[in-house]
């Protein structure tokens, strides 16, 4: 069992650890918050110099980084061990540079829940698309990401 699923009894156990995950703690990413029942989080990218390119903005990569687990966490978590659910693919839009430090929010609803489950009720495979911005403090879109995951009842 991996580490990070050891530590995945609680989303407060979870977030510290993601904290301290190397290719977070070192990427200047921080997950601020994550709601006890794994519905909401939300997730910062430092602009430090360790984190900007080239060019002094924020490095894609790292806007990518920031943004990649969530989805499938959160949904895996809420429909519990009776599932199979992983990312499928995913896509990214900059739409402006980041030249300060962004965020990340993700919610999950109870309809989006119920929707998969529903739609993945007879063993179907469901690919189901998640969208969320990056923004900076003043809301500022610096990306859009969408990531698909694939959820299927176990068999």
């Amino acid at each position: 069992m991996s580490r990070l699923k050891a530590l995945a009894g609680s989303a407060r156990a979870l977030r510290h650890g993601m904290n301290a995950w190397p290719p977070f703690l070192f990427s200047g990413i921080r997950i601020q918050a994550m709601s006890a029942d794994f519905r909401h989080v939300r997730v910062r990218l430092a602009h430090t110099p360790l984190t900007t390119n080239y060019v002094g903005t924020l490095f894609g990569g790292s806007l990518v980084a920031m943004v990649d687990p969530f989805w499938m966490l959160m949904v895996l978590r809420n429909l519990g061990q009776g599932y199979v659910v992983w990312d499928k693919a995913a896509e990214i839009e900059f739409v402006s540079p980041g030249r300060s430090a962004v965020s990340a929010t993700f919610d999950l609803s109870e309809q989006v829940l119920d929707e998969l489950r529903a739609e993945a009720a007879d063993g179907a495979k469901v690919l189901r698309w998640f969208d969320n911005d990056v923004v900076t403090e003043d809301g500022t879109v610096v990306a859009r990401v969408r990531k698909q995951l694939y959820v299927r009842r176990k068999r």
